[in-house]
């Protein structure tokens, strides 16, 4: 069945629920993005050392500086991971609307804490709170989807929301640094915190199951729902998920894959900032401008990749070999990008960096959908609450020696990681789940 055109009586609100999803995800990447630039901030540097703001700092000053760093973003990390599977638990027993609304209050105010501390402690817990809260995002975001979109749409509008991601991080290159400038770090956090209140009044205000809204008409909900109606039986329990092959599928390219993405958002700063490989170095003012290329780059490849899976099911491709063949194009794109930490030329590592970052978007986009296509909708936020769980302890792992990683080696090792990582978990994923078939909860 395909999808009428815009002049048949079917509606398209459900794209208004998809641009809500959109909007959450940018200011949740803004939130944990802006930490990444305050590093690069000497006020910032000198508060978090404990340093008198006139002094210089040496260069083991900065080796330490690194260090407390990384083990702040591991920080985040592992209470992001945790709060995932809180986060999955929660969504799926008191409902998407209920556990949405608790997810973006508890990060908003949460990112705000981070402008009123004044040490590496009460920074930490600032980054911990942040990471449980924003664990709600993705499970309730692709349960969503799963509510709200057939299975040949479903790829393309977690494609769409995904993409927020790289808005978010582009709003936060061009912004943060400016507001550092004239009114310091601190207020680069208050003020991008305080902005998800207003995505919280919007989310409260539009969303409602598709069975139970009255601005959904007749024809779209028949369209929504030609895979089958909704789950009508209990939550899954996770004993019972773990037991599934489909759900290390998912997991594990997780664990593998999250921990290069979470290693562009925090370091990428500081790689441009500092790498000894460069010819030119840039600074907080002129570290925008690689972002911008960067994630504009990166939010077609979420788009273009989410699209390319649902038009290979269009021509007919069953939707495992769809998904996979998407998911094999943006491995082999990632793999050039060993050379952007070898390279001189701050261009051609932007170039190479951008294609990677463009193919991970599209990677996880697929990757995602994996999981509502594999798994009933009353199961898919605790399933894509552990793959998150694997996904951020894969991330805080690397975090936690990214800073003695180049303290040592430099930059070549972690691109080399990432250059292998997706065609390895793709590998993984096909032998655990070679036909992504349905799976059929044994509860009811």
């Amino acid at each position: 069945m395909s999808t009428p055109p815009a002049s048949t009586p079917l509606g398209r609100f459900r794209w208004r629920i998809c641009a809500v999803l959109f909007l959450a995800t940018t200011i949740n990447y803004i939130d944990r993005n802006v930490f990444s630039f305050t590093m690069l901030d000497e006020t910032f540097r000198h508060q978090m050392l404990g340093i008198p703001l006139g002094q210089p700092l040496t260069d083991a000053d900065m080796a330490l500086f690194r260090e407390k760093m990384s083990h702040l973003d591991a920080i985040f990390k592992y209470c992001y991971a945790f709060g995932f599977l809180l986060a999955g638990w929660l969504i799926d027993r008191i409902g998407i609307r209920r556990g949405y609304a608790v997810g973006i209050g508890g990060w908003s105010i949460a990112a705000v804490m981070h402008g009123l501390v004044h040490t590496v402690t009460g920074m930490g817990w600032a980054r911990g709170l942040l990471g449980v809260g924003e664990a709600t995002n993705f499970p309730s975001a692709i349960k969503t989807v799963s509510e709200w979109f057939p299975k040949k749409e479903r790829s393309f509008a977690t494609g769409i929301f995904n993409a927020g991601a790289n808005v978010g991080i582009i709003i936060t290159a061009l912004c943060v640094p400016f507001i550092i400038a004239h009114w310091g770090w601190r207020a680069s956090f208050i003020v991008t915190g305080a902005v998800g209140v207003f995505v919280l009044f919007w989310w409260l205000s539009i969303y409602r199951a598709p069975e139970d809204h009255p601005k959904l008409s007749k024809e779209e909900l028949a369209h929504i729902r030609q895979d089958g109606p909704p789950d009508s039986g209990k939550p899954a329990k996770w004993r019972e998920i773990l037991g599934y092959r489909a759900t290390w599928a998912f997991a594990i390219p997780k664990f593998m894959t999250d921990a290069i993405w979470w290693f562009y958002l925090t370091w990428l700063p500081t790689f441009f900032n500092s790498n000894p490989a460069f010819d030119t170095k840039l600074n907080l003012k002129q570290v925008g401008i690689p972002f911008l290329v960067i994630y504009l780059v990166s939010d077609f490849g979420s788009i273009f990749f989410g699209w390319l899976a649902t038009k290979f099911i269009g021509l007919g491709w069953s939707v495992n070999k769809a998904r996979k063949v998407t998911m094999l194009i943006c491995a082999c794109c990632v793999v050039p990008i060993v050379f952007a930490s070898m390279t001189s030329s701050i261009t051609l590592a932007i170039a190479l960096i951008a294609l990677a970052t463009a193919a991970h978007q599209g990677w996880s986009a697929n990757l995602f959908t994996t999981v509502a296509d594999q798994f009933p909708r009353r199961a898919v936020g605790s399933v894509v609450g552990i793959g998150g769980l694997a996904g951020g302890l894969g991330g805080a792992l690397l975090a936690a020696k990214v800073g003695f990683i180049i303290n040592t080696g430099g930059y070549v090792p972690l691109f080399a990681i990432a250059a292998s990582a997706y065609l390895l978990a793709l590998l993984i994923l096909h032998s655990l789940s070679p036909k992504l078939a349905t799976v059929e909860l044994r509860s009811t």
